[in-house]
């Protein structure tokens, strides 16, 4: 399990530990689920809960859990990029010279549909793994991740000349939550009551800011000093609520 399943996994498992009338075991996956997939298991009952971006056709399919499991933080795109490439970013000043290089993701992500809808070139791919390995080669210039997650992928290959850029940061509203069936009510109460509790009695922010790859955004990303294109995610549904300020991180309170 990687840093970014066990953040997950373990914000679960503290959500669902305020629910004391109910004892749940629990099993994780043991490989990647494409999103596709994911969301097959989650409608056929072979999976329980899973986390992902939301989008409006997930959240038509699925029950959403609203509270963003990174407080916002996955919108915040920070590239990937070969090893001797820097220079190549540092000319970037507009979101209009951006377009000038092509992006991946994988084609099911939501934020493919945002970046391409902003005029960004995307060439998407059918599996994770294979992202790293194109970038390596050549087929595309820049990765997009969440500011969380780069490290972690790169320090993972090490056999891949892959490298964080350090200038840019593209930003959009793309909140991560849990998703369980939508026959599922119950379970979709538990861990909604349990992240609201464990917000309410500051659990949840001392889980967050002591997990090490979230102290790794704030000790390597230097969101506050990165020129920062926003776009519009026309996929955000109208519920995302936006205006309990409980649910989302200031980066500019993080030093």
């Amino acid at each position: 399990m990687g840093e970014k399943e066990a953040y997950q996994f373990g914000l679960l498992k503290l959500a669902l530990s305020y629910d004391k009338g109910n004892d749940y075991i629990f099993q994780e996956s043991k490989r990647y689920i494409p999103q596709t997939s994911m969301i097959e298991q989650l409608k056929t009952n072979k999976l329980d809960v899973a986390w992902t971006g939301t989008s409006k056709e997930l959240e038509n399919s699925l029950t959403p859990i609203r509270i963003p499991l990174y407080k916002g933080l996955l919108g915040h795109r920070i590239f990937i990029i070969r090893e001797g490439n820097q220079a190549k970013f540092d000319q970037i000043k507009s979101l209009s010279e951006l377009k000038s290089l092509t992006a991946a993701q994988e084609r099911s992500w939501a934020d493919t549909a945002i970046l391409r809808s902003a005029g960004i070139k995307v060439y998407g791919t059918r599996t994770y793994e294979n992202l790293f390995h194109m970038l390596e080669g050549g087929r595309y210039d820049y990765l997009p991740r969440g500011v969380h997650e780069p490290w972690a992928e790169i320090a993972s290959r090490p056999e891949l000349p892959l490298t964080v850029e350090k200038n840019l940061l593209v930003k959009y509203p793309m909140p991560a939550y849990f998703f369980v069936n939508k026959e599922n009510q119950a379970l979709a109460q538990a861990i909604y009551s349990g992240l609201d509790a464990a917000i309410n009695d500051g659990t949840f922010n001392d889980y967050f800011f002591n997990n090490p790859m979230i102290q790794d955004v704030i000790e390597k990303a230097n969101i506050e000093h990165r020129l920062v294109f926003e776009i519009e995610n026309p996929s955000i549904p109208e519920q995302t609520p936006f205006q309990d300020k409980r649910l989302w991180l200031d980066t500019k309170k993080l030093h």
